[in-house]
């Protein structure tokens, strides 16, 4: 038998042929399509609601230091009042056009359910329930805190787990009282809860040593410490038994509302990014040259639209409000009587890093 040997140009015709054919090229993705920003004006009928009225009501804690409180001339100043006026800036162009609506614990959530409130900035806990069945959501989180107690130094406590038998102060229909129940249910520690209304009597019980601990978010023991009658005598305890991410609240049936105060808090997260303050956010919009810092001060872009905003929304929150950096360290910081460390509301840029992070504004 004669075997012919195959010309190299038909070997590599019938390879190609028989080889893996080349992929076809991937479809090219559908463009998203947007609203115009003229569509998106009457799209929250909260926005319509508080535009109409001229002023942001705001449901806030009726007295806790640090957080919401009326000074000696019926101000209202605190880090949650402060979320309150930046919404107020960003929708009316006015940090003081809110209406402050104290509540207690019990009545806060049923407030913003029955619209008495536009929104609810008042050291409440993001929970699973309150997200999913309630009708609520949560925009973003402005502070991130954990359940702590508050004991006197005297009794050299090392931890939550020696209180053993305690009579513990803590208040009624509250996530507290819940994770109180079961942290040491589940460690077998039997202790005596002292059942109260708010932390004003939780605090007030626990001065006139009706109990022997206070539990509460440890930012709220650092408020009730700062007014006791000797702070240096009362330590906080190193046991976090929770975590409790705070922020405001929405109801759930106005998706553009929340997008609102979703980005009004990230705008003084991103204003800390980016270096800004309330004093030099001015020059700042007039010279600024990188991007991200131009769209959020409303010199390109028009991002605001999209929320039915003016272009300068989340300038006016930083000039009349501040960056978060400010808000914190006058209301909870340095430059208050809490004198709190930043900790895990630390930037995530920090070093050491935080948690506190904003999506970028495009």
């Amino acid at each position: 038998m004669i075997v012919r040997a195959i010309p190299p140009l038909a070997l590599a015709i019938a390879l190609t042929a028989c080889g893996p054919r080349e992929p076809a090229p991937a479809p090219k993705p559908a463009p998203v399509k947007t609203a115009p920003p003229e569509a998106m004006k009457v799209a929250s009928p909260t926005l319509k609601a508080v535009l109409a009225r001229g002023r942001l009501n705001c449901g806030v804690h009726q007295g806790l230091a640090g957080f919401a409180y009326p000074d000696q001339r019926g101000v209202w100043r605190g880090f949650d009042v402060d979320i309150c006026r930046a919404i107020a800036a960003a929708v009316l162009g006015d940090a003081n056009a809110v209406n402050f609506v104290p509540l207690a614990a019990t009545e806060r959530l049923a407030a913003l359910q029955d619209k008495r409130v536009d929104v609810l900035s008042r050291n409440t806990s993001w929970t699973f329930s309150r997200d999913a069945s309630l009708g609520f959501d949560f925009p973003a989180i402005t502070y991130f805190d954990g359940q702590g107690f508050l004991a006197r130094r005297s009794l050299n406590l090392a931890s939550a787990d020696e209180l053993s038998g305690a009579r513990i102060c803590v208040q009624a229909g509250t996530v507290t009282e819940q994770n109180l129940a079961e942290y040491f249910r589940e460690r077998e520690v039997k202790f005596t809860p002292v059942v109260v209304t708010s932390e004003e009597a939780a605090r007030e019980k626990y001065q006139a040593e009706e109990c022997d601990a206070f539990t509460a978010d440890i930012s709220a023991l650092a408020s009730a410490r700062s007014i006791l009658n000797d702070p240096g005598a009362h330590v906080i305890l190193p046991t976090v038994i929770s975590k409790e991410p705070l922020g405001p609240v929405v109801r759930q049936d106005d998706a553009v509302w929340a997008d609102i105060v979703r980005w009004t808090v990230f705008a003084v997260i991103l204003a800390e990014e980016a270096g800004l303050t309330s004093k030099t956010v001015e020059e700042a919009r007039e010279t600024a040259t990188r991007a991200s810092v131009q769209r959020l001060l409303g010199k390109r872009d028009n991002l605001g639209a999209m929320l039915g905003l003016k272009p300068d929304w989340a300038f006016q929150v930083i000039r009349q409000v501040g960056a978060y950096n400010e808000i914190f360290d006058r209301n909870l910081g340095a430059r208050s009587s809490l004198r709190l460390t930043r900790g895990f509301n630390r930037l995530w840029t920090a070093d050491p890093p935080g948690l506190l992070f904003a999506p970028p504004m495009r």
